[in-house]
């Protein structure tokens, strides 16, 4: 009996001192004696209390939002030098297949991560710029703080946060197959990156660009989605390709050209947004480490485009080197901007690309980049972590003291926070006044996907036109001229129109051709027909030559046209 109630009361006495309850979920992991290590990856428990915002968790509630296997490992560089180490973790189920689930309200998956901020003692860079990618309209990995026990030790605040990988949910491209060798199928999904080889397939599982840094070094672009180990020649050899055509387009002489020049092969406005975010946090790692692109299958876009954002943690002034801390200067060529592959620099030698990057950025300072927005959120945060910050810091007792790299050190939280919020305004106003371009008003589509889009427009006149499709039946006694078809036999038929902005309509028709008028409308293949409408909901009784609904009793409509 005594055994009993010691090992009841086990957990009360390993967390009772830091943490017993909190308004942040609890994750709370149970190696079973084994040790969490960079490679390879554990199999253990893992269980999530969330009684849902502005709730109190308890230590000792119930497991009501995940109770189960994870495979787990260290995760990060030069942040595994730290105590508090972050987390890549596979939720499993018993016999070790991925559990695709949803934690903490995020979509359903199975690859995620625990983000420790550590030498971040706002302990909300990451938080808050993938916010600002989201309210930009990019996808960002979604994010939630929680507070963390791994084998009864507290750990203090994480952020349980998405991987970056190819999902409907995350990055939304195609599904490349190891049977996607020829036609559309080719050309996407697919995701590449600049960045450290930590965690990666190594050098192999790279290519080195045809044009160096603007620094002068090499350039090594790495395979993210699929991995360069699983793709075929073919695969390996169109990604490659395509990316040298743009570094061909954008470095040649005719790299302004709309047709032939660097707009041909990239999404323009995904490059400004990802150059004003980088430029606003002036993160030391911008351009040259963590940073991701995709490419979708060309009938959906096809560009190659920059996201998702990743890694900020020694932004908005949290670096003691390559200028981190100073709020002013570009760090596209400055500080460690040696490194950066030499697309950013030359973008801006295009006017018009100055210009919408201007434009882009007067816009958003007057919405999600208005100082009072983005300290509104930074308040609303810090109030909702108040608590769980003076238990982190308890934890880990790092106010006041230096840790790598940080430029600014505080001897509370409100410090730190006084100091990214100030960083933050001067790094504001200093873009204000230095920003190149000149912002005028050019309509026209921006709409990169519409067939009309038009590069030099910076406001949308809803004059976007899109590629359409549509599939109709068509009944006949007679034969009959469609779209210059002499339609005679009974069939499928297919006719491609353009409208006078180059947009294509591809127009498909099941032809039944009954000389005999031999059609029953009330019994087709055993399904009764309900009514007829035309095109209005108006019940009719089936007039000639008109097109018309026919409804059946189970669910089906179709839309058919008899001649005569």
């Amino acid at each position: 009996m005594r055994l009993f109630l010691i090992i009841l009361l086990f957990p009360c006495f390993l967390f009772g001192q830091i943490l017993t309850t909190s308004n942040l979920p609890i994750v709370v992991i149970n190696t079973n004696g084994q040790t969490i290590v960079d490679d390879p990856r554990i199999v253990c428990d893992m269980g999530i209390i969330d009684n849902g915002f502005g709730n109190i968790n308890s230590i000792n509630d119930a497991y009501n939002d995940y109770n189960g296997k994870i495979s787990i490992e260290y995760r990060g560089s030069s942040s595994q030098s730290f105590p508090k180490k972050s987390y890549a973790l596979e939720t499993q189920d018993a016999i070790g297949n991925n559990n695709n689930v949803s934690l903490l309200g995020m979509p359903v998956e199975n690859d995620w991560i625990l983000y420790a901020p550590y030498s971040d003692k706002s302990l909300m860079r990451n938080f808050l710029t993938f916010d600002l990618g989201r309210k930009m309209g990019h996808y960002s990995p979604r994010t939630v703080y929680c507070e963390l026990v791994v084998n009864g030790d507290y750990k203090g605040i994480y952020i349980l946060m998405e991987k970056i990988k190819r999902d409907n949910d995350r990055v939304d491209i195609a599904k490349l197959d190891s049977d996607d060798l020829a036609g559309d199928s080719l050309t996407g999904g697919y995701i590449i990156k600049v960045d450290k080889f930590t965690g990666t397939g190594g050098w192999g599982d790279s290519w080195q660009s045809n044009y160096n840094t603007i620094g002068g070094n090499s350039l090594r672009i790495q395979y993210h989605y699929p991995e360069g180990s699983v793709m075929l020649p073919q695969q390996l050899d169109y990604i490659e390709h395509f990316v040298d055509s743009f570094e061909y387009a954008l470095a040649g002489p005719n790299f302004t050209d709309s047709l032939i020049g660097y707009s041909k092969y990239i999404d323009v406005n995904s490059f400004i947004d990802f150059y004003i975010v980088n430029e606003l946090a002036k993160d030391i790692d911008a351009y040259r480490l963590s940073s991701y692109l995709y490419k979708d299958r060309d009938d959906n876009g096809g560009k190659l485009t920059m996201g998702p954002l990743w890694d900020f943690n020694l932004a908005y002034g949290n670096a003691d080197y390559c200028s981190g801390g100073i709020p002013t200067g570009w760090e596209v060529n400055s500080g460690c901007g040696g490194n950066n592959p030499f697309w950013f620099e030359r973008l801006l030698d295009d006017t018009t690309y100055q210009n919408k990057l201007k434009c882009r950025w007067e816009y958003l300072r007057e919405r999600s980049f208005h100082q009072d927005s983005i300290f509104s959120f930074i308040d609303s945060i810090s109030l909702y972590l108040n608590d769980a910050q003076q238990r982190n810091f308890q934890r880990w007792d790092i106010l006041g003291t230096y840790v790598w790299p940080n430029y600014y050190v505080g001897n509370t939280y409100q410090d730190e926070l006084t100091f990214f919020k100030t960083w933050i305004s001067d790094r504001l106003t200093w873009i204000d006044g230095n920003i190149l371009g000149n912002c005028y008003v050019v309509l026209g589509c921006t709409d990169p996907l519409a067939c009309n889009y038009d590069i030099l427009a910076n406001t949308n006149d809803g004059s976007c036109h899109y590629n359409s499709s549509s599939y109709d039946t068509l009944v006949s006694n007679i034969s009959i001229n469609w779209n210059g078809l002499i339609l005679t036999t009974s069939g499928d038929y297919s006719v491609i129109l353009y409208n006078s902005v180059g947009c294509d309509s591809i127009i498909n028709i099941n032809f039944i051709f009954d000389p005999a008028s031999a059609i029953n409308y009330n019994s087709t293949n055993q399904k009764t027909l309900i009514k007829i409408t035309d095109i209005l909901g108006r019940e009719t009784n089936g007039t000639r030559n008109k097109f018309l609904f026919y409804i059946f009793d189970d669910g089906t409509v179709e839309k058919k046209i008899i001649i005569e």
